[in-house]
């Protein structure tokens, strides 16, 4: 899957670049312990360290980075970023601009108190013909003082302009500064066709399957990772 980005040239060399989620894994996943103790087992069980799932849906598509600094004090958004004239004149500027609570209502995340940011794209994406662009909260990522709303863009028609991400934030005690890089939204190309469903009883030789593959997965830890799991091809961004 071919993705391609592009900014203004004045920003080419100063911009965060998008990276593959792989290359932005959070450091609390590095340093947590592959086993902790458990009170329920009496003995140590694998942490999410060691779900395959867990850890390949963080490392899933491609991280938009925040273009730069953004400081939070008493509720307020600041930022220093001297940027040089553009070519673009309907360009934005600023990293991040707002929605009005209004513009949620009806929803179960409404709250009058509650800011809803808009980080704004200093890149635009183009994606291959016949995928769409998922975009969504990085996975995983309680630990950010916002959450994106999830949004689907048809980018490999709507790649002129920048993609905004809306987002809600949800730490109103937060107080200091997001830095440059700061995972943002978490993208990945989806074909644009419908599943079908289809519905049938498991056969004899898939309950036999299902009873195999089961007992597999309790008699020893990570069957999953040797037998099922695919090997996932690394980007030349990696």
């Amino acid at each position: 899957m071919r993705i391609v980005f592009r900014c203004d040239p004045a920003l080419y060399d100063r911009l965060p670049r998008p990276l593959p989620a792989r290359r932005a894994l959070p450091d609390w996943l590095r340093d947590m312990p592959p086993l902790a103790f458990s009170e329920t087992h009496g003995q140590d069980i694998r942490t999410v360290k060691q779900c395959p799932p867990f850890v390949d849906a963080m490392a899933h598509g491609f991280i938009m980075p925040l273009p730069c600094d953004v400081t939070v004090r008493d509720g307020k958004f600041s930022w220093a970023w001297d940027l040089l004239p553009l070519s673009v004149e309907a360009h934005p500027r600023s990293p991040l601009s707002f929605h009005v609570p209004a513009q949620v209502l009806g929803t179960p995340f409404h709250d009058a108190r509650q800011a809803v940011v808009k980080f704004n794209s200093f890149w635009t994406v183009e994606i291959e013909p016949g995928y769409s662009l998922f975009a969504m909260h990085p996975v995983n990522r309680a630990d950010l003082p916002f959450r994106l709303l999830s949004g689907l863009v048809d980018a490999d028609r709507f790649n002129d302009v920048g993609i905004l991400f809306p987002a809600l934030w949800v730490d109103p005690d937060f107080a200091g500064t997001l830095p440059a890089g700061t995972p943002v939204a978490q993208c990945f190309p989806v074909a644009r066709v419908a599943p079908d469903l289809v519905f049938e009883p498991l056969s004899d030789e898939r309950r036999q399957r299902y009873d195999a593959t089961a007992a597999a997965l309790l008699s020893k830890p990570g069957v999953y990772r040797r037998r099922y799991r695919a090997r996932r091809r690394r980007s030349s961004a990696e």
